[in-house]
């Protein structure tokens, strides 16, 4: 059977429900209505369907007839609505203003409450007010959504943006350096030139995994954030050891110290640490080549975590260590790292320190 539309749907609901409430103000009026104002009735309740449409108009013409036949204000109540729900500020107030602009006349003639005109326009007013105050409702309620709809997704994208960088900027410094290395010494032994070479194809091949890895995650259905989205294995403490061994491959003077307490972290505050200590190297391996870089990891559950890693300028490296072209960067690490700090609940400086350079950063516990 075929699916009646969403909007198809709505406008017939809404029809009907204006036409029961027409009927029932007729009941409920103690009067007899004549036909002309039965017509101008149905006539207006199956103008709702128009009011995606021309909301305001459709409004602004119940309003009008709405002086005249007190059987149309179920209609002009969705009229009103609609315009105070999908249109401006500005436009649902001037819709309010002509809405009650017979209230102050009617007040200024002093109505009988025992009438049952009276308790009519009364009740009039009172269901436009709810109306429009319904109507804002909605529409601030939509604006919400929709703000933490984009802020998720501009999260999102700033996640994703992070983690390209802080992995792929890592295999990338770390084929510059090898890459250089083969260019300034081309007279290297066979052998060390056959070992350059495959530690170039391995970090290649790694950089193209990692980057699988991150379009899988922009490729899955709903998008980054998506439920099941991202489930590929993250770095955490224990893989530091590992980071630090690949630095060390490709040249690197790397002393790491790390607490036994440190070591059994939570995961989302490893993966943390993981990515603090992958910018520090890469940042060190790009702006002070062949300096000694130290890599400290301690706290516990009771002070939290501690990351520092620091190295001395760039005129303190060994005056032997091959130099290589300057790797060009984006200058977005740092503040990555701060984002990603502040996110885990944690904080982060960097600076120079005693004429060289030193990352520190604390996180909590339990990330």
């Amino acid at each position: 059977m075929r699916r009646i539309p969403k909007g198809i749907g709505a406008d017939i609901a809404v029809f009907l429900g204006a036409a029961a409430f027409s009927v029932l103000s007729a009941g409920g009026t103690g009067a007899g209505t004549g036909v002309v104002e039965q017509a101008v009735s149905a006539v207006t309740c199956a103008a709702l369907f128009l009011r995606r449409r021309w909301p305001v108009h459709l409004a602004v013409a119940l309003l009008v007839t709405g002086w005249l036949a007190h059987l149309v204000g179920g209609p002009t109540a969705v009229a009103v609505f609609t315009v105070a729900a999908h249109r401006p500020l500005r436009t649902t107030a001037w819709i309010a203003a002509l809405a009650f602009a017979p209230l102050p006349l009617f007040l200024a003639h002093g109505p009988d409450p025992d009438l049952p005109e009276t308790g009519s326009a009364l009740t009039f007013f009172a269901i436009m007010a709810g109306a429009i105050g319904w109507g804002l409702y909605v529409r601030s309620r939509r604006q919400l959504l929709a703000s933490h709809a984009e802020r998720g997704r501009r999260q999102a994208r700033e996640e994703i943006a992070r983690e390209m960088h802080d992995v792929l900027a890592h295999r990338l410094t770390l084929l510059s350096v090898h890459a250089g290395a083969l260019e300034f010494h081309p007279g290297a032994p066979p052998a060390e030139i056959e070992r350059a070479a495959g530690v170039i194809r391995d970090v290649a091949h790694q950089a193209l995994e990692d980057l699988r890895g991150i379009i899988g995650v922009l490729r899955e259905p709903g998008g980054p954030g998506a439920p099941g989205a991202g489930a590929r294995p993250q770095p955490t403490l224990t893989d530091v050891p590992r980071l630090v061994a690949e630095a060390r491959e490709a040249g690197m003077r790397v002393v790491l110290q790390t607490d036994r307490a440190a070591e059994e972290g939570g995961a989302a505050t490893g993966r943390t640490v993981y990515r603090i200590v992958q910018e520090g190297l890469t940042n060190a391996r790009k702006h002070a080549p062949g300096a000694e870089v130290t890599v400290r990891v301690t706290g516990g559950p009771a002070h939290g975590l501690t990351v520092e890693i620091s190295n001395p300028a760039p005129d303190a490296a060994s005056p032997g260590a091959p130099r290589s072209p300057a790797i060009p960067g984006a200058g977005q690490g740092l503040v990555g790292l701060t984002e990603r700090a502040a996110l885990a609940g944690g904080r982060l400086e960097h600076g120079p320190d005693g004429g060289g350079f030193r990352v520190r950063a604390w996180l909590p516990w339990a990330g």
